[in-house]
Formats: C-alpha cells, structure tokens, sequence
C-alpha cells in the first residue's frame, strides 16, 4: 500500500487534493467533527481537563476555541485527547483498506505529530497567499486569533515543501489540480 501525505497551509485546499487522487482518503479534521458530536468518551476527557469551557454534548466548537484562545496549555490538553483518538482511528482506515494500492492521508500536523513513515510519498499543496486568505475569510466561524495559534504550531512552509516529493500548485481550479494528480499517479504508480 502506497501512503500519501497530503501537506500544506491551513486553507491551501488540501482536503480538496486528497480527494482528486480518487483513493480512499483519512481526513483527520472530518473524524475531529465526528468525536466531537458522537464520542461521549471523549467529551469526558476534555470536560475533565478543561470543565471551565466544556459543558455540554455534543461538543460545541465554540467552546473549543474559547478554551484555545485563553491560553497555550489548553490547546496541548486538546490535542493530547484527541490525538491518541485519532491514531486508533486511522490505524482502523489503515486495517479497513490494507488492500488498496493507495491511500491519502489529510492530516494537519502529519509532520509535527510523527504520524507520517518515511517511505510516505509526501505532496506539498500550495496556492497564492492573497487567494488563500480571501478564502479563509469566507469559511464559517473563522476566526483570526484561532489561524494564528494554529499556524504556530505548525512546521514552516519551506521545512514541508522540501519534506514533499511533490508540489501541486492549487490556484483553485478543478483542471490543473487534476493534471497535478494524474502527473504525481503516473510517477509513482
């Protein structure tokens, strides 16, 4: 089974990509949303570290950036949660398609968190800055402050494109992500 790690910028489109490659995809911020809505287990957890922000099931994202943006240490507390929960879940996504030939990984923080293997194909998604931005703006609930925390805790951009095997430019049209695609398939197939 071929891995490939989808990196780049928070809005750079990279759950966009992951999807064009046309294999099954683990989209880490999808099972995020789910935990947050479903996982009553894990609704405990974070009620426990964090009871001055978490109050009510399913969980409101609200909360969960109230509890960010008030201090450092609560994103780590968040993040040691739900991370152990995402590992169990993408090992279950690695078990349920051993069989396919490819596999795309959409995981922020794929580098940061050591979730990658060294033998992962690695594609750096990268678009234009001003673009990147407009759009961020247009997403429901964004929120400046949180972008900037996140943003922090990544790797830089040149350390993840000079991780990546490959670059696809994203300038937000379906035809040249697509020709980007079939290019990386080509090469590695």
């Amino acid at each position: 089974m071929i891995r490939i790690g989808i990196l780049g910028d928070i809005g750079s489109g990279k759950s966009y990509v992951a999807k064009s490659f046309g294999y099954p995809v683990f989209n880490a911020d999808y099972e995020v949303s789910k935990l947050y809505k479903k996982d009553k287990k894990i609704f405990s957890k974070l009620k426990k570290k964090l009871p001055k922000f978490i109050s009510s099931f399913p969980i409101n994202k609200n909360e969960i950036t109230k509890a960010i943006l008030s201090n450092n240490v609560n994103l780590k507390k968040i993040i040691t949660v739900v991370h152990l929960e995402i590992r169990k879940k993408l090992k279950l996504f690695l078990k349920k398609n051993k069989n396919k030939k490819i596999v795309i990984l959409d995981i922020p923080l794929l580098l940061e968190n050591k979730i990658n293997y060294r033998k992962d194909i690695l594609v750096f998604v990268v678009s234009p800055k001003g673009e990147l931005r407009r759009r961020l703006r247009k997403r429901p609930n964004f929120n400046m402050q949180l972008f900037k925390k996140f943003e922090k805790i990544q790797f830089s951009s040149k350390y993840k494109k000079n991780k990546s095997q490959f670059i696809i430019k994203n300038n937000f049209t379906k035809k040249s992500v697509i020709k980007d695609v079939n290019f990386i398939l080509k090469k590695i197939l």
